[in-house]
Formats: structure tokens, sequence, C-alpha cells
């Protein structure tokens, strides 16, 4: 398995998280706890925007991480 399609394995996860806390945000009636779910789902989109942009870059300097 390459770095390119961990990393592209690492992204789908993350996005997954994110999806999930903002799920338990809309579903919760606790208005703390929906601030901590909205800015933890924040948090993690922001990893993943990161990694997206370094998954470019490897596939943009090093082609045979790039998925076939």
């Amino acid at each position: 398995m390459t770095v390119g399609v961990k990393m592209q394995q690492t992204i789908a996860s993350a996005e997954g998280v994110a999806a999930n806390l903002k799920q338990f945000a809309l579903e919760t009636q606790d208005q703390q706890a929906k601030q901590m779910f909205n800015q933890l789902a924040q948090t993690v989109d922001s990893c993943v925007t990161t990694m997206q942009s370094r998954l470019n870059y490897i596939q943009q300097q090093e082609p045979q991480y790039r998925q076939q």
C-alpha cells in the first residue's frame, strides 16, 4: 500500500468522523454539547483540508503515489 493510498484512506476516515460529529450536534438538545460537537467537527474539517493539501502535493511531486 502506497503513501498516497494510506493518505486517501485517512482522509476518508476523518471525513466520516466529521460527519458523525455534525450529526451528534444536530441530534442533541444540550447547547453546550452542540457547540462542542460543532467545534470538534470544524477542527477535523481543518485537518482534512490540510491532509488533502498534503496528498495533492505528494501526488504532484511523487507520481508513483497516484492511485491507479
